[in-house]
């Protein structure tokens, strides 16, 4: 069941995003996840560049993606790290951006307090 909803910082006015990023993404996701078919969604959103902001300026040509995952149950200690190293890379060369640019942010687990269709997640 994870979900990642993906914030892309875009420049200038470029809210355009290549057709089937949100399916791509997806698809590379679950890879990652391990999960079977349907249980990996993808929520893309472009934050034009006007609107993103760093303490002292931007570096020139900074466009980071900001990932927040929200999972049953997350992995721990190393298991989490490999996973993050791995979504990291996914994101990365999807978006076409360096490693360093995608910044990745974990929910605590969704089991016990998410529901889907009525249904409370265990």
């Amino acid at each position: 069941m994870p979900i990642l909803d993906i914030e892309i910082v875009a420049p200038g006015s470029d809210l355009d995003l290549p057709a089937g990023l949100a399916q791509s993404l997806a698809d590379e996701a679950a890879q990652v996840f391990g999960g079977s078919q349907g249980t990996v969604w993808v929520k893309l959103r472009v934050l034009p560049s006007a609107f993103y902001a760093e303490d002292h300026g931007k570096p020139q040509g900074l466009y980071p993606a900001f990932v927040t995952v929200l999972k049953a149950r997350r992995q721990e200690g190393n298991a989490l790290e490999e996973e993050i190293i791995r979504l990291t890379l996914v994101i990365a060369k999807a978006l076409e951006r360096p490693e360093e640019n995608i910044h990745i942010f974990y929910q605590p687990d969704a089991a016990g307090r998410v529901a889907f269709g009525g249904r409370l997640v265990h």
